[in-house]
């Protein structure tokens, strides 16, 4: 067995060390065992570990859901707190509507007592307070000082359950609505926006007599807002000196602090997508040809469309009426984008002008490749042939001269250069000059083969 070694320096290598195992047998097999025991995973077992993930974190964040109920019913503390300190009439806003393009805001009020003297007998248990439930006197409800009463309660009216003898809580018989006016100076601060309230309630009997509203509460989460009220006893003197009762309340409306972030990444999102068309700019700048500057333009189109989509999906937008979000965001952003585009669109149509008139001049560059290659081969010519038996000897002298040429450079030569081609020493026997034999005496010894070297 192989062992490991760790290297110089005292740290262990981060590679895999591998064993190696050898079996008894006929035939001896390694086998390779990793020492770390890291198993490497298949594509398919990859894939199912990424659904079962996914899964898993889909069924996480839906517990959210679970227990959002826990704490019982909203207004339950609160009507247990006025029945056990200032009992009378308390009106809770169930439901408050923002409309910001109005601007308004709609409020829904439930009229309820709370303390056995101002209850309805049969009544208790609203909102899951046993201590309060519908009133007991006739009233009429004055919204903001308005002339005419804006809702009336009539306790005669409500119907009595035949089984239990209970009385039915019908919502248009105990509810009633109140529209305000918002206050606007910050709604160009999208989605920092926040809208101020202030309203005033009297109730009064059917006899003309003032009856004390002793608690005004209202929700404090919507879907798009957050809602903080705080209310208070105040009181009005009307021509005729006498004072009478009131309850106020102001209410401060903010963007959740989701809605918040929300917006702010999707506005960082769509500023970067502006930023890549700049990239696309300056990167086809440096390119030619159709194919290369396409995928520029049609990224920098698909932007142009995604922007407008970024914005629609921030959380309760508002329209596109000039609010500071829009003038540091998407107006800019979709100035640059369409620049962007135009210059791409631009750069194309250049660049494929440019393909057209540079089109017909390619012959020249051919022509001039063309002389370039007969310089060459003028430089370098063909070999010459074969000599026969009616070649000159002019001929066979350029053949003989051209195969020792190839041979000298090392070059491979057939039928081989025969030694007696070649210069021959004197002979001491005979007078002391040197002979050499023609290349027609060669011929008609038949020592020179007639294979033909033709490249």
């Amino acid at each position: 067995m192989a062992a490991s070694q760790a290297p110089v320096g005292g740290t262990k290598s981060p590679s895999i060390h591998v064993q190696e195992k050898q079996v008894s047998g006929p035939v001896a097999r390694r086998r390779l065992v990793p020492s770390n025991m890291v198993v490497p995973l298949r594509g398919s077992t990859i894939v199912a570990l990424a659904i079962i993930s996914s899964l898993f974190f889909i069924m996480s964040i839906s517990f959210a859901f679970i227990g959002a109920d826990a704490d019982g019913p909203f207004f339950m503390k609160t009507l247990n707190s006025v029945a056990e300190i200032s009992p009378g009439i308390v009106l809770i806003g169930e439901s408050v509507d923002v409309d910001i393009d109005e601007p308004s805001i709609t409020i829904r009020w439930s009229i309820v007592a709370c303390g056995e003297d101002f209850m309805l007998p049969g009544s208790a248990g609203l909102h899951g307070s046993n201590a309060c439930g519908l009133p007991s006197t006739a009233m009429h409800f004055f919204v903001d000082s308005d002339d005419n009463p804006t809702a009336t309660y009539d306790p005669s009216q409500i119907p009595f359950n035949r089984d239990t003898g209970h009385r039915r809580s019908i919502q248009n018989l105990v509810q009633f609505d109140s529209d305000h006016t918002l206050d606007v100076h910050e709604a160009r601060l999208y989605p920092f926006d926040t809208y101020m309230l202030s309203s005033t309630i009297r109730a009064v009997s059917f006899d003309n007599q003032t009856i004390p509203i002793r608690k005004l509460a209202t929700i404090d989460i919507t879907p798009n807002f957050d809602i903080y009220t705080v209310d208070l006893d105040s009181y009005s003197t009307p021509i005729n000196g006498t004072e009478e009762a009131s309850r106020d309340i102001d209410m401060r409306v903010t963007r959740p602090n989701e809605a918040r972030f929300f917006t702010l990444v999707l506005f960082a999102v769509s500023w970067i997508l502006a930023h890549v068309t700049i990239g696309h700019v300056f990167l086809a700048r440096k390119l030619s040809g159709f194919a290369a500057i396409l995928p520029h333009l049609v990224s920098s189109g698909a932007i142009l469309i995604a922007i407008p989509q970024l914005r629609t999906s921030m959380p309760d937008a508002p329209g596109f009426d000039g609010v500071l979000i829009d003038c540091i965001g998407f107006f800019p952003q979709m100035v640059i984008v369409g620049i962007s585009s135009i210059t791409l669109l631009l750069i194309l149509v250049v660049r494929e002008f440019d393909s057209l008139g540079t089109t017909p001049q390619c012959s020249a560059p051919l022509e001039m490749a063309r002389k370039r290659a007969s310089s060459i081969i003028s430089q370098f010519p063909r070999p010459p042939r074969s000599p026969t038996a009616n070649s000159t000897s002019m001929e066979i002298t350029q053949w003989e001269m051209h195969r020792m040429m190839k041979q000298l450079k090392g070059q491979y030569v057939f039928p081989p250069v025969k030694p007696s081609h070649r210069l021959q020493p004197s002979d001491p026997t005979k007078p002391a000059h040197r002979r050499v034999k023609t290349m027609s005496k060669i011929m008609e010894a038949g020592e020179v083969s007639h294979w033909s070297e033709e490249d």
